[in-house]
């Protein structure tokens, strides 16, 4: 299998989105904003091999390296380069910060065959709650939470005049959404704040370059998971045969569709009128998970 390489593309004057093909699990994007004097990246990469190969296609592109790194959530294919970036601000929900701290080395237990390089867990420096603006030179930047959605600390980043989006997770061009650990309804209310900035142009957590036709994609989805969940509860079902019987339809062709028994465990928990966002047994979930994908752990790609 060829292997495809991480590139950079350029949407807008001094905003580039870099892409890991094929977005599956662990080969996330990132992304950043230069005025030619300072730089903001958005998100890093899983391992030290790939964050240096963003470092340097930073400054291919003639940008300076970073002074600001926005984290759009805690996982560590998006957080794991952090430390590559020193000394630079690191910025996040206060949710980001508080669960990065927690996972700690976790992407190492779930894939200790995985080669993550020296990674020094670096958790953001700067938090906020609500909305943040951050500004490159005359270039506005803001970052905004949507509430509990793919995590419980997911932000968004927004480039008002260039009408580019940073999704983070909420997002996945190709991909199976992922809501273990954040919210099958926040997710939703999630899309309606994505749609209401009004983008041209949507840089995916994973996946391809898209636009807003992606949100509808998603969408469907989300509300697939829902009624299948609503049905296999009134049955009495678990979420493994809810997932095991289910017929994906236009989703079987989307990468990594074992994580439709995350989505019904997330469902089932907010059925039940858990909070958004409480902690499931993720090890019980990905048990599942390896289920659906045939008796094979999942990969990590990286």
């Amino acid at each position: 299998m060829t292997v495809e390489e991480p590139y950079a593309v350029q949407t807008a004057a001094g905003v580039y989105a870099y892409v890991q093909p094929d977005g599956g699990w662990c080969l996330n994007n990132a992304g950043w904003v230069s005025d030619g004097g300072q730089t903001l990246l958005v998100d890093t990469a899983a391992t030290e091999r790939r964050a240096l190969a963003l470092r340097e296609a930073v400054l291919a592109a003639g940008s300076p390296l970073p002074r600001t790194v926005v984290n759009t959530h805690h996982h560590g294919d998006h957080t794991y380069g952090n430390g590559v970036f020193a000394p630079a601000l690191i910025v996040g929900h206060d949710h980001a910060r508080t669960e990065q701290l927690a996972a700690g080395h976790q992407l190492e237990l779930i894939w200790p065959a995985t080669d993550f390089g020296a990674i020094e867990i670096t958790a953001p420096d700067l938090t906020y709650n609500d909305r943040l603006t951050l500004h490159v030179g005359d270039t506005e930047v803001r970052v905004l939470h949507p509430g509990p959605a793919h995590t419980t600390g997911d932000s968004v980043v927004w480039l008002p005049a260039q009408r580019v989006v940073f999704t983070g997770d909420l997002v996945f061009a190709g991909g199976t959404p992922f809501l273990a650990m954040g919210s099958l309804a926040g997710s939703l209310r999630a899309l309606e704040l994505l749609r209401s900035l009004d983008a041209e142009t949507v840089v995916p957590g994973h996946g391809p370059l898209t636009d807003p036709t992606a949100y509808e994609a998603t969408e469907r989805y989300l509300r697939y998971v829902e009624e299948l969940a609503r049905e296999g509860r009134a049955k009495g079902l678990t979420p493994l045969e809810v997932a095991q019987g289910a017929d994906l339809g236009e989703f079987a062709a989307w990468r990594e569709s074992e994580r439709l028994v995350a989505n019904v465990h997330r469902a089932y928990a907010e059925l039940d009128g858990r909070p958004e966002g409480v902690p499931l047994d993720i090890m019980a979930v990905l048990r599942d998970m390896t289920v659906m994908n045939g008796g094979t752990p999942i990969l990590c790609h990286a």
